[in-house]
């Protein structure tokens, strides 16, 4: 019986994040986008290190298989890998308060990140730290939307999962005494 009750969740949770990264392929606005939400909640609810990056790793590359792959792809799955990582730190602390927090914080690390790969491969800026800081400043206007995405879809995953455990005993994480 335990073994179905993990099975269940798990693959709630699949479900639950295959139907987010959907959204990703809907018209929004800008970088208003699941996928940072996905990756800090897949960190945060797999207890299986390798299920949590690998969900929304695969939900990000089957959606870039639809809308297109392009040259910075490493630095967006490392981004969001980070962001797993960062999810997993998460794992004891309750309210959402640390989620919040968490996505702010994922935005950010997202943020600098990809616009420093745009920096080092694009050849739109000098490679100094005018260059840099030009980069930066440039993307700016897209971080507005990121972080809106990021803490309206991270408010969503995580308050929709704490409300279905409540209704939904069996999609609760199973603890060994």
């Amino acid at each position: 019986m335990e073994s179905s009750r993990v099975s269940t969740r798990v693959l709630a949770l699949g479900v639950v994040i295959v139907g987010a990264a959907l959204f990703r392929l809907l018209p929004a606005p800008p970088n208003f986008s699941p996928i940072a939400a996905l990756a800090l909640f897949a960190g945060y609810s797999f207890q299986d290190r390798a299920l949590g990056f690998a969900t929304p790793l695969l939900a990000l590359l089957v959606s870039d298989a639809i809308l297109g792959f392009h040259d910075l792809m490493w630095a967006t799955y490392l981004g969001f890998a980070l962001i797993v990582g960062l999810g997993r730190s998460l794992r004891g602390m309750k309210g959402a308060g640390s989620k919040a927090l968490g996505a702010a914080c994922g935005t950010l690390v997202f943020f600098t990140l990809t616009n420093f790969a745009v920096w080092l491969q694009s050849g739109m800026y000098e490679k100094t730290a005018a260059g840099l800081a030009a980069c930066y400043v440039a993307a700016l206007p897209f971080l507005d939307n990121a972080l809106a995405g990021d803490l309206v879809f991270t408010a969503a995953l995580f308050g929709g999962w704490a409300f279905a455990e409540r209704r939904l005993p069996e999609l609760r994480e199973q603890t060994v005494s």
